[in-house]
C-alpha cells in the first residue's frame, strides 16, 4: 500500500491532467456526436454511431487542430524562455544571473546519476541537450499535418454533401479555412502564454512553483 500510495503521490499531476483530459475528449466526442447527427438529420441522412463519428475527418480534423496549437505553444515557450526574458516574472530565467539551466552539459558527464546521453557525449549529447524542444516541435509537426489531412478529408466530405467537386490535399493546402483554423487556436495559445508571463509579475499563488513565493518582490525574477 505504500508503494501505491508513494505512486499516487510522486505523479500525482500527470495523473490528474489526463484524467481530466480523458473525461474533456468523451466530453467532445458525446457532444459532437450529438451535433453531427443533428446535422445529418437536416440532410436527410441516417445517424452514425458514436465509433464512426469518433474516426470521421471532422471528428479527427478538430481534435489534431487543437493539439497543433498546445503543441506548436509549448516548444515556442521552451525555446524562446531560453533566449527571451522578462524581468519580474515567474517563467522566465533572471537576466542579470548565471542560471543553472545554461550550465554546461558536459562538467557532469562523469556524473553517475546524470543521464545516458551525457555519459556518451558527443552528439548524443547535443541532441539531449535540446530534446524538450525537438520533442515538442515533432509533435506540433505531426499534428498539423493530420489536421492537415483530417481537414482535407472532412472539406471533401462537405462538398460531397452539398454536390461539389472534392480536392486534393495538397489543394487544400491553399485553402483559407485551413489556415482559419489554425490561426485562430495559435492566437489564443500565444496570448495566453503572454497573460501568464506578465500576471506572475504581480500576482502569486501559494505553493505553486509556476508562481514566485508569495512574499518575494515584483522585481524577483524566476521562481
Amino acid at each position: 500500500m505504500d508503494k501505491l500510495n508513494r505512486f499516487f503521490r510522486d505523479n500525482g499531476l500527470t495523473l490528474a491532467l489526463m484524467a481530466i483530459f480523458c473525461l474533456c475528449i468523451l466530453g467532445m466526442v458525446w457532444s459532437g456526436w450529438l451535433e453531427e447527427n443533428a446535422t445529418l438529420a437536416e440532410h436527410g441522412r441516417p445517424a452514425i454511431d458514436v465509433l464512426d463519428y469518433f474516426l470521421s475527418a471532422s471528428f479527427q480534423s478538430a481534435l489534431f487542430e487543437n493539439w497543433e496549437s498546445e503543441f506548436l505553444q509549448m516548444s515556442a515557450y521552451v525555446i524562446m524562455t531560453a533566449m527571451l526574458f522578462q524581468r519580474g516574472s515567474a517563467e522566465s530565467k533572471d537576466p542579470d544571473k548565471v542560471n543553472p539551466e545554461d550550465a554546461d552539459p558536459q562538467q557532469k558527464r562523469r556524473n553517475k546519476h546524470a543521464p545516458w546521453p551525457i555519459k556518451a557525449g558527443g552528439l548524443w549529447s547535443a541532441l539531449y541537450s535540446y530534446s524538450l524542444g525537438i520533442a515538442l516541435l515533432a509533435l506540433f509537426a505531426a499534428s498539423f499535418i493530420l489536421h492537415w489531412l483530417q481537414s482535407a478529408a472532412a472539406a471533401n466530405e462537405e462538398a460531397l454533401l452539398h454536390g461539389q467537386p472534392a480536392h486534393s490535399a495538397i489543394e487544400h493546402l491553399a485553402d483559407p479555412l485551413l489556415w482559419f483554423e489554425s490561426f485562430q487556436n495559435w492566437q489564443s495559445e500565444f496570448l495566453s502564454t503572454a497573460v501568464l508571463v506578465v500576471l506572475s509579475v504581480i500576482l502569486r499563488y501559494r505553493g505553486s512553483p509556476e508562481s514566485k513565493p508569495v512574499a518575494e518582490p515584483h522585481s524577483k525574477t524566476g521562481h
